[in-house]
């Protein structure tokens, strides 16, 4: 959405002098992508310093890097061969153009989905109509218009000023769930976050000891307890600490006990944690939380991330994919497709097992698993016999009933 179309929503599409608002406005902050929290006045969320929380930072380029390795490519739908004679197919599996590869496209395209809920990519073609290249746009410049058939276009800012309207098989379009980041609805765990880290900070800076109280035999002025106060700062805290503290004149320190609240701030730290990998779909043990973490839910959390996390992010990408690089005629004979067999080796045994068991029971032929596992048809593949065991009987071929 572009700012124009932000601040007409804001005041008032037609009527701007119904409202008007400063820049210091609280109000105005949404405007610039700056969320307030409750947290505090000091503490708002943008991209930018959501990206400063480690578990927010982790939980991000898990997905987008995740995204960005995996294989796509472009298939055949009656051979399951791969389609390299295709444009498609040099575009998603080695280079969306001269100066980057598919997989840094893939990555950025993703983080701007994440941290701003869209990213968007234009395809350029040839004199034929055919794919050449993909070019990321900076989300900021694009805005979504839909007609009354919801079919979308995009209006792009351009760098000298202009304006441009693609159609929308001319824009790769990848977004997060609902076209919003997950930023904007956790901001407030994101915010106590960024709140805890100052307080943390604050805490050590100051010697990383709870704070006392100095008692002094005699009623001091104002300026005598300020002198006091720094004087005890300046030579007992931050690299002062730990040095011996000279008292005079009667004075003594009494050290407050730490508060509960204090005591159970790593409690809180890592609740938060556990806040933000449910605002980001991740398994807590995935960012590094794993206080809970056990061998077997530990592994349990990989397929978790691949099939409650990774599947969606994987069809947003093969239907874009198919949106813009393959004509209607062409998708009923190819598609694309991302194959994660490296995710899966965390469940290749039982997925092994599973279908060998199908074969010994004839539920499935060879060429059947072997399109489970995305591998081409092989010669005498369709039949359904057991491959454990040795018969002189012919072998029945796989009939439909």
């Amino acid at each position: 959405m572009s700012f124009a179309t932000r601040l007409a929503r804001f005041v008032g599409r037609g009527a701007p002098e119904r409202k008007s608002i400063t820049l210091t406005d609280p109000g105005a902050l949404a405007l610039f992508g700056v969320l307030p929290s409750a947290s505090g006045p000091t503490v708002t969320v943008t991209a930018q310093s959501a990206m400063r929380v480690p578990a927010v930072r982790r939980a991000v380029s898990l997905i987008a890097e995740a995204v960005a390795t995996l294989p796509f490519k472009a298939y055949a739908a009656e051979t399951r061969e791969p389609a390299k004679d295709h444009p498609a197919y040099g575009l998603v599996h080695d280079w969306a153009s001269d100066w980057q590869s598919a997989e840094e496209l893939r990555e950025q395209l993703t983080l701007d989905a994440l941290l701003t809920g869209h990213g968007f990519a234009q395809v350029a073609r040839n004199a034929e109509g055919k794919p050449v290249y993909l070019l990321r746009m900076q989300p900021s410049a694009v805005s979504v218009e839909t007609d009354d058939s919801g079919e979308p276009s995009y209006r792009v800012k351009l760098a000298d000023g202009g304006e441009a309207v693609l159609a929308y098989h001319d824009v790769l379009h990848i977004q997060a769930t609902g076209g919003v980041s997950p930023i904007v609805h956790a901001r407030e765990a994101i915010a106590l976050t960024l709140a805890a880290e100052q307080h943390l900070s604050g805490f050590f800076k100051n010697g990383g000891r709870p704070s006392g109280v100095i008692r002094h035999p005699r009623i001091l002025k104002p300026s005598a307890k300020e002198k006091i106060s720094a004087s005890w700062f300046q030579e007992n805290s931050g690299d002062q600490s730990g040095k011996t503290a000279i008292l005079d004149e009667g004075m003594e320190f009494q050290e407050i006990a730490l508060k509960l609240a204090d005591a159970e701030f790593s409690e809180v730290r890592r609740e938060q944690v556990r806040e933000i990998a449910r605002a980001f779909n991740v398994p807590p043990a995935l960012l590094y939380e794993t206080s809970r973490a056990t061998w077997s839910n530990f592994e349990q959390s990989h397929r978790d991330f691949l099939t409650g996390t990774l599947r969606p992010w994987i069809a947003r990408w093969q239907a874009a994919y198919a949106r813009v690089l393959l004509t209607p005629d062409e998708r009923a004979r190819l598609y694309v497709e991302a194959t994660p067999d490296d995710l899966l080796s965390v469940e290749f045994a039982a997925r092994a097992t599973a279908f060998s068991q199908y074969r010994s029971m004839g539920v499935m032929t060879a060429n059947e698993v072997r399109s489970a596992l995305n591998r081409r048809p092989l010669p005498g593949g369709d039949v359904l016999q057991n491959p454990f065991t040795t018969t002189s009987a012919p072998a029945q071929p796989d009939e439909e009933s």
